[in-house]
């Protein structure tokens, strides 16, 4: 996959970088049909100036898994020197790395703990212990527990308390949204960036890295869900009244269709995708009766016209399974009955197909629209980074500023702390391990969702024999 016609001034980069104390940050999304690796920086009025982009075709990748580590490898070294090659000033050690497959589970679990100094205001080391406790859930031999993201809490007889944090009472408790994951699949990932030179910074679940680039505070407050649709899953993720309510990952994506194509329609694999990009819809119904697409013969034989009804209905009949099961979930946190106002916003590279806006909503019942990271982006950037199919790669870069931000304003609370000499208290009873704080604030507000995606996910993966990670 060639991207020669991205490049960035080098010059202007470079004094940009001496002129800003923001450092960059760069994004990689290992995808089943393409890997992107993307450096930004945000600018003095907080947009991401994009300092380069490189992509690479994807090989050892099937629905979101890493098969074929050395295939993958070379992959990710291919985005990599197309991304210097964008811009040679630039320096990649660490990465933001997306993570998605179908071994990606959600459940949701009921937490309490009772107060020994009732009296006394909520602490923030009693939620720790809250969410803490949540990594005992039991789940299948060979999972992970990949993030315990809090949802409403309760304090006594209290209903949806947003921060318990200065509360009074006797029981506190949260409803909690659990990600689990393969062990194995996740450390494959590790090891593929790893092996290409670049440490993994933090690990990003897809579906919330393409919702913080293509929402806003006011879709999170109005209840929206993102459909990123891209080549080997489709990633759902739910939000309403502000929480994040649920996750799925769909084991059918672009990939899917294009295979259906070919068996379907009798023509190779670079044929039927080039038809569904340039042919394809997901109405039969728009589809023109007398319309169609000549296809030249193998090795001698007659060329073959292919209806382009047929083939809309070829793409109809999958997109309305991936359709169904959004519609099953939805059911399933009790969502389906028009309750999201913001509908339902289709991203990724699948999101691209004619008339899939038009089907969303007969299937769902929802309003759809398309998802485009571009409110985030700088006036300078390339039309092309505007495309749905980037949406992961932006978000990456906006989870990186995140925990970048979230750790100055850490920094700067304990330097303020430290010259009021106010005195910090520990739990020393406690003997569970140490947690890293979760930010239940501004719950409803897009920092406060980027805020509750729990940070270091790569450790949680570490072995004794992975000590070189």
């Amino acid at each position: 996959m060639e991207n020669d016609k991205y490049t960035f001034d080098n010059n202007s980069s470079k004094q940009k970088a001496m002129n800003n104390d923001q450092p960059i940050i760069v994004g990689l999304d290992i995808g089943t049909t393409k890997i992107a690796a993307i450096a930004g920086r945000k600018n003095e009025f907080g947009k991401l100036e994009i300092l380069g982009f490189g992509l690479s075709s994807s090989n050892g990748v099937q629905h979101g898994m890493v098969l074929n580590i050395d295939q993958t490898i070379k992959a990710i070294e291919t985005a990599l020197k197309n991304c210097y090659a964008s811009n040679p000033g630039l320096e990649i050690n660490e990465v933001y790395v997306g993570i998605a497959g179908h071994h990606i589970k959600s459940l949701q679990t009921r937490g309490d703990i009772v107060r020994r100094a009732t009296d006394d205001e909520i602490k923030q080391f009693e939620i720790d212990q809250l969410i803490q406790d949540q990594y005992k859930t039991y789940i299948p031999a060979g999972d992970q527990i990949i993030d315990v993201i809090p949802q409403e809490f309760t304090v006594d007889n209290v209903q949806n308390v947003v921060d318990p944090i200065g509360y009074a009472g006797v029981k506190v408790g949260a409803n909690f949204h659990i990600i689990t994951g393969d062990r194995n699949a996740i450390r494959n990932i590790t090891r593929s960036v790893d092996k290409a030179g670049l440490k993994v910074k933090d690990l990003v679940l897809q579906p919330l890295a393409s919702s913080a680039a293509v929402m806003s505070e006011q879709d999170i407050e109005a209840g929206i869900a993102i459909l990123d649709i891209g080549g080997g899953t489709t990633d759902l993720a739910v939000f309403y009244e502000g929480i994040l309510k649920h996750t799925a990952v769909i084991p059918f994506g672009g990939e899917n269709i294009t295979n259906d194509i070919k068996m379907g329609l009798g023509v190779l694999r670079t044929q039927a995708e080039q038809m569904k990009i340039q042919f394809g819809s997901a109405l039969a119904d728009a589809a023109q009766n007398n319309a169609f697409i000549k296809i030249p013969g193998l090795r001698g034989l007659p060329s073959r016209d292919i209806s382009v009804k047929n083939l809309a209905g070829i793409i109809q009949a999958r997109m309305s399974e991936i359709l169904a099961f959004v519609t099953f979930h939805l059911k399933q946190v009790g969502l389906d009955n028009k309750m999201l106002n913001g509908g339902i916003v289709l991203t990724g590279g699948g999101s691209q197909l004619r008339h899939l806006i038009q089907l969303t909503e007969y299937a769902t019942g929802l309003n759809a629209r398309i998802g485009y990271p571009n409110e985030h982006l700088a006036a300078n950037h390339f039309p092309e980074l505007e495309k749905p199919m980037y949406a992961t790669c932006i978000g990456l870069i906006l989870k990186g500023y995140n925990v970048y931000e979230n750790s100055n304003n850490y920094l700067h609370d304990q330097s303020i702390k430290q010259k009021d000499h106010t005195q910090i208290t520990v739990d020393t009873e406690s003997e569970t391990e140490p947690v890293a704080i979760v930010n239940v604030k501004n719950r409803k507000t897009m920092k406060g969702f980027m805020d509750s995606i729990k940070d270091g996910l790569i450790e949680l993966f570490k072995e004794e024999g992975d000590k070189h990670l």
